[in-house]
């Protein structure tokens, strides 16, 4: 793999941050984007240092002239992408609220990062995987984005506290839903489109709360980002099993 060129966004920290290691560790040459610039170079700089292939790159995923400038980049060094991982995203609603207390000012915000900066980063970068001999796509969604299980009594996000984030849970649903149809469009190609679920993992976006480390939230993304021939496309997953939508 010494030759896979992958791209994360949102990694210098938490789950993303744990997507560029493995993937570096598996002998993949990972850049590691996100929007803050010196912490991007902080964060490349630990990883080198521990004898990984990871290159920063500045990455604003709610800035075109950023991505439009970060796929030119990426062009001239490579000439192409293998790997795209849509990691970056926000969760700024409060908890404790009810769903009609969050207002119009945080739906708008949540989906020019999770949603329509994924798929402009997607779109600025498709032409780059698509010289990619088996390119991966892989977006990083939620159990939130799934009606069935907010629907479930038995659901853990069947939740005072899940249901107080409408707007983060609309746009995973609708980061699920352009899985579907980007697979669709890629059907006769060798690029593999997916979802993945992290797991109720412990990071900022969470307050620190969850189940998993930041190491095991990365587990799906990672193995989603390597799949061979034989793997899904247009399937929403994790840990290996598939989701409801």
């Amino acid at each position: 793999m010494d030759d896979t060129i992958a791209l994360v966004t949102g990694a210098n920290r938490g789950i993303g941050f744990e997507i560029v290691r493995q993937l570096a560790e598996r002998g993949v040459r990972v850049v590691l984007s996100g929007r803050n610039e010196t912490a991007v170079e902080t964060a490349a700089t630990g990883l080198r240092d521990a004898g990984l292939a990871v290159e920063g790159l500045q990455l604003d995923v709610t800035d075109p002239k950023s991505i439009a400038a970060a796929a030119a980049e990426l062009e001239t060094r490579y000439g192409r992408l293998d790997i795209l991982v849509n990691n970056a995203a926000v969760r700024i609603e409060k908890y404790g609220k009810q769903p009609s207390e969050q207002t119009l000012a945080e739906w708008r915000e949540t989906f020019d990062t999770n949603l329509f900066g994924t798929v402009e980063t997607t779109l600025a970068m498709l032409p780059l995987v698509r010289k990619s001999a088996a390119g991966r796509i892989v977006n990083v969604s939620s159990l939130l984005g799934s009606l069935t299980r907010h629907s479930d009594p038995e659901s853990y996000t069947h939740s005072d506290t899940f249901k107080a984030l409408p707007a983060y849970s609309a746009t995973k649903s609708a980061v699920n839903s352009w899985t579907v149809h980007l697979a669709y469009e890629l059907r006769d190609t060798p690029i593999k489109v997916n979802s993945a679920h992290p797991g109720y993992t412990k990071t900022g976006m969470n307050d620190g709360a969850g189940d998993l480390e930041p190491a095991d939230g990365a587990v799906t993304s990672v193995e989603l980002a390597l799949l061979d021939e034989d793997g899904p496309s247009g399937s929403y997953v994790h840990a290996g099993k598939v989701l409801p939508w």
